[in-house]
């Protein structure tokens, strides 16, 4: 739990007593490599922290289903849409690799906005954060043709390169993986 402390600091620095009432709502939660986090059609009923594994976002379609996002260390993550409406998700999150999260439920993030001060800064921060990754892929994939998705990779996310599968990078660029082989080729 001390990376979420982390990250929390990161922000504004907790007391003690608010850092163990967070603490106190968050549970252990280990995932196998490939399994469901979120199944489609499921109501997402937390909110992760990611302390060792990745995460992928996909809409299941065909084989590879169309990847749209990455969840690494070190980071929040859920389907952050159905857990804010607490609706069906229009899709799917898998472990990638053996993930280990911590999670805390839509009812317990509640009573820490209510019941804390520092809840309502961290809800904002990281709400904020989503929504400008969130703008920022929709941008690359409106302005940049997929060489150049591929390419801004290398400089703002090298580690997805290093991890994530090439088909699902594929994916996550808007290309097939037919395509994605010769971007591969032409850079080499």
């Amino acid at each position: 739990m001390g990376y979420i402390r982390a990250y929390y600091e990161q922000i504004v620095k907790l007391q003690e007593s608010e850092w163990a009432f967070i603490a106190g709502h968050f549970h252990k939660k280990v995932y196998a490599k490939n399994e469901i986090i979120t199944q489609h059609g499921d109501t997402e009923e937390f909110l992760s922290f990611i302390e060792s594994g990745l995460v992928r976002f996909y809409i299941p379609d065909d084989e590879y289903g169309y990847t749209f996002n990455f969840g690494f260390e070190k980071e929040f993550t859920c389907a952050y849409d159905s857990f804010l409406t607490q609706t069906p998700s229009e899709y799917e999150m898998q472990a990638l690799t053996e993930t280990v999260v911590w999670q805390i439920s839509y009812d317990d993030l509640q009573k820490i906005y209510s019941h804390t001060n520092v809840g309502n800064h961290l809800g904002r921060f990281a709400s904020e954060k989503l929504f400008l990754a969130k703008s920022k892929r929709e941008l690359s994939l409106l302005k940049l043709t997929a060489k150049e998705r591929y390419l801004k990779l290398f400089t703002e996310q090298p580690e997805m390169l290093k991890r994530v599968p090439l088909k699902y990078i594929a994916s996550y660029i808007g290309i097939t993986p037919q395509a994605l082989s010769r971007i591969r080729r032409q850079i080499n």
